[in-house]
């Protein structure tokens, strides 16, 4: 148990480290493509940040079963709920206050239709790798979206303070750190779901989903520090939107036909709420508002709130 507990500790350190060299590399070779800053803040970077999510998931329901499976959808979804209320939250707390730019309201809009499209499949389909190639399709469509959507609201390009190979290697460097590190989160987490009789679902949705989101976190402190409001926004959203189509996909096509186990899958209440969190942040940023200190503590009382209801009812079989 102690030694589950050290390697899933290391594992996720080394997880975050690897991710957010992943995500430096990728942002300095954006920036050498001339991307604007909306769609680095929305697709490279909120791409970057969901690939533990995607590596961590697809490893677990090839490698584990139908139990790798149930920690694999629970990453998703604890990831996404973690996301748009902890994750949000902490850079307000730190910094005072994140402001919600106009610019990311239809990003917004696509990132809540994807969560909500996977929470559908999810609660009322079979496991069919049919449902995993419609949800690589709608990848494919928000990735076009999103770059309209960048082109169509503008944004100045990132300037690029890097020269060489430099970028490059740091973005092959940190994506095999990433998978490796990742190997050793799934194989930790399991064995203490194991050990505890905890489920599947609920080892994703507590532990595995918590450092998985440690790149958006870093990502989104960075950004709260250098008052880059929109990338903080943007990183989410397109962190939730991608863990939704392109990570849900992954999971479908490992899954493949093989029932779900009902008595370590997620329970419905936990797809509602991942639907309802990205709702009413998504009306939130409607109002063009900014996120105070009070609002970012409901966000965490939410968050410990769902923790401690899962805790609760769903640890074990």
């Amino acid at each position: 148990m102690v030694q589950n507990l050290i390697v899933l500790a290391l594992g996720v350190a080394g997880l975050t480290v690897a991710a957010d060299r992943f995500v430096v590399g990728a942002a300095q070779v954006a920036a050498r493509m001339r991307v604007s800053t909306v769609v680095t803040g929305a697709l490279i970077i909120g791409f970057g940040t969901s690939a533990p999510e995607l590596v961590v998931s697809t490893l677990a329901a090839l490698t584990e079963g139908a139990e790798g499976t149930s920690l694999a959808m629970g990453n998703i979804v604890g990831s996404n709920i973690a996301n748009l209320t902890l994750v949000l939250a902490i850079p307000v707390l730190a910094f005072g206050h994140v402001e919600i730019e106009t610019g990311v309201k239809r990003q917004a809009g696509i990132s809540a239709a994807g969560v909500m499209v996977f929470a559908f499949l999810l609660w009322r389909m079979d496991p069919s790798a049919w449902w995993g190639l419609l949800l690589l399709v709608l990848t494919l469509a928000a990735f076009r979206a999103v770059i309209w959507f960048g082109e169509r609201f503008g944004g100045v390009p990132p300037p690029d303070t890097s020269e060489g190979p430099g970028p490059w290697i740091w973005t092959v460097v940190g994506l095999v750190g990433t998978v490796g590190f990742a190997y050793l989160v799934v194989w930790s987490a399991t064995s203490i779901a194991d050990d505890l009789g905890w489920t599947g679902g609920f080892v994703g949705f507590a532990l595995v989903a918590v450092g998985t989101s440690l790149p958006e976190l870093v990502t989104a402190l960075a950004a709260a520090r250098r008052r880059e409001s929109g990338l903080i926004i943007g990183n989410l959203l397109g962190s939730n939107l991608f863990n939704s189509l392109m990570v849900g996909a992954a999971v479908f096509f490992a899954n493949g036909a093989t029932p779900f186990d009902e008595a370590s899958r997620l329970p419905d209440v936990a797809l509602l709420v991942m639907v309802l969190v990205s709702t009413v942040v998504i009306l939130f940023m409607k109002t063009g508002k900014r996120i105070e200190k009070w609002e970012a503590v409901v966000l965490v009382a939410v968050y410990v709130g769902v923790l401690g209801w899962m805790a609760a009812n769903f640890a074990t079989v």
